[in-house]
């Protein structure tokens, strides 16, 4: 989308000296896709399969469960994201239509909002005269002005509804498979509730250590956060399941 941030900075000066450029980091919409995918592929089979443990002694009835609950909330969390992910694109082009037309309908009350938007970053007098101007100039420009600074819209990303299904249920299938491994692998029951725990444990601590990495936050704070959700979870379904079938 080309927004007044996006234009050719041709004609200004070189920066002057100073530090290195600031990095900031912005969650792209795939990486808030897998954290979704994986945070619940991590702790929903868990608590299932540690529930059953505490009713059951028989891996393969949890195995069975584990894998439909699996794909079942695979087709579901992937739906839920295409679905998700077209509405925003279609409110976007609702919206950006709208605002065209109201730039030809309305064009001095659209003119006097670009104003509006510009004396509250600071701009006074000539120089307010001179960027409303300069934006309303261009109907494209313009129109990306109010969906960007009215409406704080972003154009969604041409094919991000496929995408977003497909990494959300990827990332639910794969995070769902640890927590579900040891049942498969092991016969006891018991020892198959322990490994599970602990690499379901470790995964989330180590999940909840990336997640907060890339997003800047303190990483520990971000995976014990992590770790005492999924635990939380399981140990409730766990005791339920226990009391229940005791």
């Amino acid at each position: 989308m080309d927004t007044p941030h996006s234009h050719s900075r041709e004609g200004l000066p070189p920066p002057p000296p100073g530090p290195p450029m600031e990095e900031h980091f912005t969650a792209s919409e795939t990486v808030r896709d897998l954290v979704i995918g994986m945070a619940d592929g991590l702790t929903v089979p868990f608590a299932l399969a540690a529930g059953l443990s505490g009713a059951v002694a028989a891996n393969p009835l949890i195995v069975t469960a584990g894998l439909a609950e699996i794909a079942a909330g695979c087709v579901a969390m992937g739906l839920g994201g295409y679905l998700a992910a077209r509405t925003d694109a279609e409110h976007y082009v609702v919206e950006r239509r709208r605002e065209e037309q109201e730039t030809h309908d309305w064009a001095e009350r659209e003119r006097w909002e670009v104003m509006s938007i510009l004396h509250r970053f600071g701009l006074r007098g000539q120089p307010l005269q001179e960027a409303t101007a300069a934006v309303c100039s261009d109907r494209k420009r313009w129109v990306d002005f109010m969906m960007r600074f009215e409406l704080e819209l972003s154009e969604p990303e041409p094919g991000r509804a496929a995408k977003s299904a497909a990494t959300i249920g990827g990332a639910y299938a794969v995070g769902g498979m640890i927590p579900l491994l040891p049942y498969i692998l092991l016969t006891d029951t018991h020892t198959s509730l322990l490994v599970s725990s602990a690499a379901t444990g470790l995964a989330l601590f180590g999940f909840g250590w990336l997640k907060a990495s890339a997003t800047g936050l303190p990483p520990l704070k971000g995976s014990l956060q992590t770790l005492a959700v999924g635990g939380l979870a399981a140990a409730v379904a766990y005791l339920i399941a226990k009391w229940v079938g005791g």
